[in-house]
């Protein structure tokens, strides 16, 4: 009886150490490597942020092989990437409510789904095998579906910004994505 007391309390000292030290060594480690970055923008008084870490390309084919097409993506690397919007806005022609959303996507060829999830978990992909994703389906809020533009100079690092742009003698915001040769563009109305 000793004996099983002793190997069950190793088992949860063990456990409690891969969870409380090796974990976050492991996730402060990658961070390294994909550093945080943030994109703000003001949005006719609604304040809008992204939140993303922020991998370097390193000679890889990013689309399509490192990120594989029609596979949902935690857009970016570490935590996924946060959106916050202090006011209701319009992703396209979907509405989206002022709060705080994890922002994943499913890149193609030729057009990307950019989704607005409610939940943020902790980590973008499980910890089992560091392949599938965090990402459930139940909480997404909004998918819109965008066009991916091919770039003539490759971009290094992930880069999540906002642009504006004038279409019919009018400025219009756009979230911008850019990595490797391919670019995609949002539009975001007040």
């Amino acid at each position: 009886m000793k004996l099983l007391k002793k190997i069950l309390i190793g088992i949860a000292v063990l456990t409690a150490l891969i969870y409380f030290v090796a974990i976050p060594y492991i996730h402060k480690e990658a961070k390294k490597f994909s550093p945080s970055k943030t994109a703000i923008v003001d949005l006719e008084g609604s304040s809008v942020e992204v939140d993303y870490s922020s991998p370097s390309k390193k000679g890889r084919i990013i689309f399509g092989e490192l990120v594989p097409y029609g596979k949902i993506w935690r857009t970016g690397a570490n935590e996924p990437t946060t959106f916050v919007t202090t006011q209701q806005i319009k992703i396209i022609d979907k509405t989206l409510p002022a709060g705080r959303y994890s922002l994943w996507t499913i890149p193609n060829k030729e057009t990307w789904k950019v989704i607005f999830n409610t939940e943020i978990p902790e980590w973008g992909v499980t910890r089992v095998d560091g392949n599938q994703t965090t990402h459930e389906a139940k909480h997404d809020y909004i998918t819109v579906e965008v066009p991916a533009r091919k770039l003539q100079e490759p971009v290094e690092d992930l880069s999540i910004n906002f642009e504006d742009k004038e279409i019919n003698h009018k400025s219009q915001k756009f979230l911008s994505l850019a990595w490797d040769t391919t670019k995609i563009m949002v539009p975001i109305y007040k």
